[in-house]
């Protein structure tokens, strides 16, 4: 809230809704005078949020939600519109621990990991027939893993893989935990499988590429990531309007939580929030950055 400075009266976005508690923050503080413009592709998370949103109407300013992904926000938001702009990125609390979603290998569930569960590629379609070479590409390019092309293999000999403990079970038989690591074998590949069936990576160079022209001169985008191949592309993005005059940017280096802040929630241990204003001039609008995820071509299996 402090990087976003809510302006009472004024129009901010929250790029990815979730399960409201971003939005409810911002609504506060905007009066009822204030517009609060939300966006989340999963029609789950809407569906509870706006729930939280109906208990606080009385002191809530006017309210827009749009069942789309953040990408599609140009479409919805007029260009200079805008005072505020906030993006949580990756998979939501909610998702992550609603097991049939398929985004985590804790319970036993089908391998889904859409957002947007209303159409696309399934993480099992992707799985079951994607070439072997793809998905060693895939795993590794977006999830940093370096035994991408032992860990394809191994899927490829135990096809049909179909559940989340099923993978899980067969990313650890052939590459079992390192001990330098804290966190399980099939970690890396399940956040692999995630980014790519939901477009991640593409979807925030989109909205870094339009955010500056959405902003009104002087207000402020604010990003959250939660590992190094979202973090990079914000932080390029930032720099790259810094250089040629877009963005005023106000993290030099990103602001991590609290040693308090971990204890009470673990998950916070890995974000990074970068924050940047909108300078008077927008001459670097446009220039896309990121783009790792381009190199896929986008099927549909």
């Amino acid at each position: 809230m402090e990087y976003l400075r809510i302006l009472p009266g004024g129009t901010y976005v929250d790029a990815t809704l979730g399960l409201g508690g971003h939005s409810i923050a911002i609504a506060r503080l905007l009066g009822p005078e204030g517009h609060l413009i939300a966006f989340d592709r999963d029609t789950e998370v809407i569906e509870g949020a706006g729930a939280k949103f109906a208990a606080l109407r009385s002191q809530m300013p006017r309210i827009t939600i749009h069942a789309v992904a953040f990408a599609e926000m140009v479409q919805w938001v007029q260009p200079g519109s805008v005072d505020g702009i906030l993006a949580d990125f990756g998979v939501s609390s909610l998702q992550l621990d609603t097991a049939q979603r398929g985004f985590s290998f804790q319970a036993d569930a089908p391998l889904d990991m859409r957002m947007d569960t209303r159409g696309g590629a399934t993480a099992e379609q992707v799985v079951n027939q994607a070439g072997e070479e793809e998905l060693a590409n895939l795993i590794y390019e977006f999830g940093e893993e370096r035994r991408s092309r032992r860990i394809a293999r191994a899927i490829v000999r135990a096809r049909p893989v179909t559940t989340t403990a099923q993978l899980a079970k067969v990313v650890a038989a052939c590459a079992p935990a390192i001990k330098s690591d804290r966190i399980h074998p099939a970690t890396r590949v399940f956040q692999a499988l995630r980014i790519y069936v939901n477009g991640e990576l593409d979807q925030i160079a989109s909205l870094m590429e339009s955010a500056p022209k959405l902003l009104r001169p002087g207000g402020r985008m604010v990003a959250i990531s939660f590992h190094s191949l979202e973090d990079r592309i914000v932080k390029d993005a930032f720099r790259a309007g810094r250089t040629d005059g877009t963005w005023q940017v106000l993290t030099p280096k990103p602001v991590t939580a609290t040693e308090a802040e971990i204890r009470r929630n673990p998950r916070s241990r890995s974000a990074k929030l970068r924050a940047a204003e909108r300078a008077e001039t927008t001459a670097g609008a446009g220039k896309k950055p990121g783009g790792m995820q381009e190199k896929f071509l986008r099927r549909s299996w």
